[in-house]
């Protein structure tokens, strides 16, 4: 790949400093041209681009100048716009904290003598992580870990990881205070509640402990933000010293650690999006030499828990596109040692599973919605727990205990409040344990959920996800906000979500198109939008709202679309294809650079993304295919809908400039007079702003953009 500079004589606006605010910034372009596989791109703003931001994500006072000064020039624009909305913006936040129980606590889970839990004190940004003896009260509970007193005097902060040892004598705990996702673990010791001063920098965020309360494993990440080296930390020592587990030298592959449900192994996890592999260290021997479970092979994932001296493992090997549960003994080292025991159907989507000493449980998802499935180990007897909506979302939370029958999950719909169960596996008893409280008032008779299918370009149909008031009309003048993703196989639940009842209760539809990209529909549904299938995702949000304006659940120009990283690509990506049919764009932390990015093996993700969009480095046709829908090289002379982009300066998953140059490139090109807003929070990454309340800003700006282009329609 070569890199001409050149045009010198470019565009030179005026300085952003002597703008005056209400007028869109125009960056200055600097031309550049780049040749790979013979094929020629310019770009005009790769000069937003910091050359040093591997420096930036650790301390942004050393951006450069120029850089800063357009972000800035961007945000003043954006507030110039968006300040006659101040009042709607205040009465959002106002109704959406008015929704959150402010001295709200989760159900604690029991773990030996203790059961552990958090709470929040009202007015509290962050929570405090609390226990309390097994069977005890809430005057007998003691904080452990206090997170609005960590965060004080931090314009940013985020809790990461937060882990008791097994003999409750420990707590190692990790916070990120850029938005960079650059942790810092810290070890408190439960008995005085201080920290013993053994802080280990640059880590991933998670602590596993081993076995005896001994010390830890954790992943360190190196200078491009990869987690490539696993250590063990011995308390007492310097972290300096701390014994190198295992290395990763592929920069395509992720690395994390974990524990299996018994307790007795250290698990190393090594993926990217399509294959995996795990080495086992017994947790009660620190110093054993990992042991490799089975080999990566391209294609083949699997994740593995234990119980009773076998593993059962999770997996896609032979051809089990929706995976499959099999066994195999401990010191089994090869996948030819595998025996089916939860055998593959197709449509039968598996998502995760544990054991407990008695029962294998897992979550599956058929025909779209999930569901609970007990098996009991010593006779194969199943059930399964499920639930009656159109459309709901069910979270398997596990439990901290292994040889126990009881397992806790959560369950909510888009009209229902989030509930907290217990559930017996071997009774099959079922004990409500807690309903997500809204303090100002729900009906969920005020409200319909209902759940529709589009007829995809191809005749695939696309599952759609509704919520509208009981008095919406639906004679296609509703405004809708139209919510996608679409990659990694993450599917979007049909969760409850106190805050978009801002917008129903003013009228909107909301909807959650589950494109392909995502497994709503199994793995196939996965496969059928990544990489040669990336246009399906695109193709498919677009069917939705044509069909959603077909059946008169609104209009063209009264469509929101609404995506966030990934999905900010689809926002992008639909935006050049079919402006015409959304009245408005919003792009979260948009991840619309992908030809640039994924030709720039130096950033954090750009090697373990490959395997999910190409990798035009190595290939001609990956590249060919990336070029001909990224959004930032396909922005052309036309007319597009008002946009809304929101980036984070630190953020290390889609860095700022990617937003930053597709707005730039949109005020250059486009022919409409239709506002582009760009907000880049300089005090944060990939989240937005942290805490339950501050993020309230951010949602409050999306809906109050919404409300004023959908006035205007």
């Amino acid at each position: 790949m070569t890199d001409t500079t050149a045009d010198t004589t470019a565009d030179r606006p005026t300085p952003p400093a002597a703008r005056d605010a209400a007028t869109a910034p125009r960056a200055e372009r600097r031309i550049e041209r780049f040749e790979t596989h013979g094929r020629e791109r310019q770009d005009d703003y790769g000069w937003l681009r910091a050359g040093n931001w591997q420096e930036v994500f650790r301390d942004t006072a050393v951006l450069d100048p120029a850089i800063r000064a357009h972000l800035e020039a961007e945000n003043a624009y954006h507030d110039a716009i968006m300040a006659p909305l101040a009042p709607l913006r205040e009465a959002l936040i106002a109704e959406m904290r008015g929704r959150i129980k402010e001295d709200d606590s989760s159900v604690p889970a029991p773990d030996g003598p203790f059961a552990y839990g958090m709470s929040y004190e009202t007015g509290a940004e962050y929570p405090r992580f609390v226990r309390r003896p097994r069977n005890g009260d809430d005057a007998s509970e003691t904080v452990i870990l206090d997170g609005q007193k960590e965060a004080a005097a931090r314009s940013y902060f985020s809790l990461g990881g937060v882990a008791h040892s097994p003999d409750h004598a420990w707590l190692a705990w990790s916070h990120d205070d850029k938005g960079s996702e650059f942790y810092a673990i810290s070890v408190r010791d439960l008995a005085t509640g201080e920290d013993i001063g053994e802080r280990i920098e640059n880590t991933s965020g998670s602590a596993v402990w081993a076995g005896r309360s001994k010390g830890f494993f954790y992943t360190r990440l190196d200078g491009n933000h990869r987690p490539s080296r696993v250590y063990y930390h011995r308390l007492g020592t310097d972290p300096a010293d701390d014994a190198l587990i295992y290395e990763e030298t592929d920069t395509g592959f992720f690395m994390g650690v974990g524990k299996t449900q018994s307790g007795e192994f250290v698990v190393i996890h090594i993926h990217d999006h399509e294959t995996s592999e795990a080495w086992l260290i017994p947790a009660s021997n620190p110093a054993a030499e990992p042991r490799l479970l089975a080999e990566r092979e391209t294609g083949v994932e699997y994740d593995v828990d234990e119980a009773e001296g076998t593993l059962y493992i999770l997996t896609n090997a032979g051809g089990a596109r929706d995976f499959k549960i099999v066994t195999a003994p401990t010191d089994s080292s090869r996948s030819s040692e595998w025996t089916d025991y939860v055998p593959h159907e197709d449509g039968r989507l598996i998502l995760g599973h544990m054991v407990l000493k008695a029962h294998l449980v897992w979550l599956e998802r058929r025909d779209g919605l999930p569901r609970i499935v007990v098996k009991r180990l010593s006779d194969g007897a199943e059930h399964v727990v499920a639930f009656d909506e159109e459309a709901y979302s069910l979270g398997l939370s596990g439990t901290y205990e292994f040889d126990t029958t009881l397992i806790r999950f959560t369950y909510s719909s888009l009209t229902t409040p989030t509930q907290t169960f217990d559930y017996d596996v071997e009774t099959r008893e079922r004990t409500l344990l807690k309903t997500q409280e809204v303090p100002s008032g729900h009906n969920p008779e005020d409200y319909v959920t209902r759940r529709i299918f589009a007829r995809a370009a191809d005749g695939e149909m696309v599952p759609v996800s509704l919520l509208y008031r009981r008095d919406t009309p639906l004679d296609g003048t509703a405004p809708l906000m139209l919510y996608g993703y679409g990659a990694y196989g993450i599917a979007i639940p049909a969760a409850f979500n106190t805050n978009c009842l801002s917008l129903v209760d003013r009228g909107f539809i909301w909807a959650i198109a589950h494109i392909r990209g995502g497994k709503d529909k199994g793995f196939a549904w996965y496969e059928a939008g990544r990489r040669e299938y990336k246009e399906n995702t695109f193709s498919d949000f677009i069917a939705v709202a044509d069909h959603l304006v077909a059946e008169r659940y609104t209009r063209y120009d009264r469509i929101v679309a609404q995506g966030g990283s990934a999905g900010g690509m689809l926002m992008g990506a639909v935006a050049n294809i079919a402006p015409e049919k959304f009245g408005a764009v919003i792009a979260v932390v948009p991840f619309v650079d992908v030809l640039a990015t994924m030709l720039d093996d130096t950033l954090p993700l750009t090697p373990p993304e490959w395997p999910e969009w190409g990798n035009p480095l190595a290939s001609p046709a990956d590249y060919d295919r990336i070029a001909g829908y990224s959004p930032y090289d396909n922005v052309e002379a036309k007319a597009y809908p008002p946009m809304l982009v929101l980036a984070g300066l630190t953020d290390p998953r889609v860095t700022y400039w990617e937003p930053a140059k597709w707005v730039a490139k949109l005020r250059a090109v486009k022919t409409d007079a239709n506002p582009v807003l760009l907000h880049t929070n300089m005090d944060a990454g990939h989240g937005g702003a942290s805490g339950r309340f501050n993020r309230l800003d951010e949602v409050a700006t999306i809906y109050a953009f919404s409300l004023m282009v959908t006035e205007k329609a």
